[in-house]
């Protein structure tokens, strides 16, 4: 394995290395380096709030401390419920409370057993880091012109063409966002060693949302631009690099980013009127998805339908992708997509047990990769958790089912197994 690492990051690094001694790329970086220079010596950055603007939110214990422990996927799945317009079965109602149980045993109880007497975890040199996240953006700003010129057009102008975007030029694009976890945390890293300061990391990050948005908003996606958003702000807030009330903020931003987009594609689709409350469109979002969920959990009973086939489905080049065999399942379509929140997936295929097991299985994850990134406040360690919580918490409505994400958590299995069997062998 340790051989294998050692030729991609030799290949990648070579890769980086020639992109950055090009003339392009050269300018490039000059052009930001002048630029961030004059944000740092900035007159008017003196008028941005302080950190201690709003300071009674940095004295909330649970805002200043907890705010992305594990256990806020339930209270966004829980807040998810409440948006609903119909109430749920009963039978949904208890394959919600093994959900919720389950996670939360996962995520607090279990990772108390493990890492108590962590003495190091693995470490990764700064410049294959950086190359690994450099690249993966190349890529995705390469496919990004790609995808524009195969429909010839700008799907955020024109939002009927956004449909006709091929998932092969697509997905790629969708790389920039563990390019920007990659990219950010390093950043962290050269904060955290004191080779930068805390307004050059902050305008770092910057720059790196201000490129997802311009990409990802101009295909007209909203998921994968509130995931930028929404691990940047984890990225920051576990890196001491925002304050307390930029979170809040960044969260409103991030619910009004949902709300707007929502209400402005509804719009040019024709599906609501300027008649109807903005509001209306993430209500009955919410509403169709927990029916959808009602529907698996009628066909999933208590030990699933297709067996995890579902899960199978998100391997490229199966018949149906996963949201498509969704549609399928539950009105026999398959020319649609439609997402099953974050357990959808579980209870079609293992039902309630699935259920159970899977969520108990996420949970603990996420509840080891917090448990580390608190003990090392290590800059690797703080991204890698900031992509699956990212994932997990936007999973709640759309479910984990993208080959991309699905590697991201292997991924993150991988190392948090490897670091505990290194614990616990050593």
């Amino acid at each position: 394995m340790s051989f294998i690492y050692s030729k991609l990051t030799s290949f990648i690094n070579l890769i980086n290395d020639e992109f950055h001694k090009s003339f392009l790329f050269t300018t490039i970086f000059s052009i930001l380096a002048f630029i961030e220079n004059q944000w740092v010596n900035s007159f008017f950055k003196g008028l941005y709030p302080s950190e201690n603007f709003l300071g009674f939110l940095k004295k909330n214990n649970i805002l200043k401390n907890h705010v992305f422990n594990p256990l806020i996927v339930l209270v966004v799945f829980a807040a998810f419920l409440v948006l609903s317009l119909s109430p749920i079965s009963n039978s949904l109602t208890v394959t919600l409370i093994i959900a919720f149980l389950f996670f939360f045993i996962g995520a607090t109880i279990l990772p108390r057993f493990f890492l108590n007497d962590m003495k190091s975890v693995l470490t990764f040199k700064r410049k294959d880091i950086y190359s690994i996240g450099f690249c993966l953006i190349l890529v995705s700003i390469a496919f990004f012109f790609i995808s524009i010129a195969s429909v010839g057009g700008i799907p955020i102008l024109k939002p009927s063409i956004r449909y006709l975007l091929k998932p092969a030029f697509t997905m790629p694009v969708f790389l920039i966002i563990p390019g920007t976890c990659i990219l950010a945390s390093v950043y962290l890293k050269d904060y955290q060693d004191q080779l930068i300061t805390r307004s050059q990391v902050r305008f770092r990050f910057l720059v790196l949302l201000v490129i997802d948005v311009g990409l990802l908003l101009t295909l007209g996606y909203r998921t994968p631009l509130l995931a930028a958003l929404l691990l940047l702000i984890i990225l920051g807030y576990y890196g001491d690099i925002i304050a307390v009330w930029e979170v809040v903020l960044g969260g409103l931003v991030g619910v009004g980013a949902i709300i707007g987009i929502g209400y402005f594609r509804s719009l040019h689709e024709l599906t609501v009127s300027k008649a109807i409350d903005p509001f209306y469109t993430l209500k009955s979002r919410a509403d169709f998805t927990l029916h959808v969920l009602n529907l698996l959990d009628i066909i999933g009973g208590n030990f699933g339908t297709t067996h995890g086939q579902l899960l199978a489905s998100t391997i490229p080049g199966s018949e149906l992708g996963p949201r498509m065999m969704v549609g399928k399942l539950i009105a026999w379509r398959t020319e649609v997509t439609v997402t099953p929140t974050l357990i959808g997936q579980m209870v079609a295929d293992f039902g309630k047990v699935g259920v159970a097991v899977e969520m108990c299985l996420l949970g603990f994850v996420l509840g080891i990769g917090f448990k580390i990134v608190q003990k090392t406040k290590d800059y690797f360690y703080i991204g890698l958790y900031s992509l699956i919580l990212t994932y997990t918490i936007l999973g709640v409505e759309t479910g984990i089912l993208d080959i991309q994400v699905l590697f991201y958590f292997a991924v993150a299995i991988f190392i948090y197994f490897t670091i505990i069997l290194k614990s616990i062998f050593n």
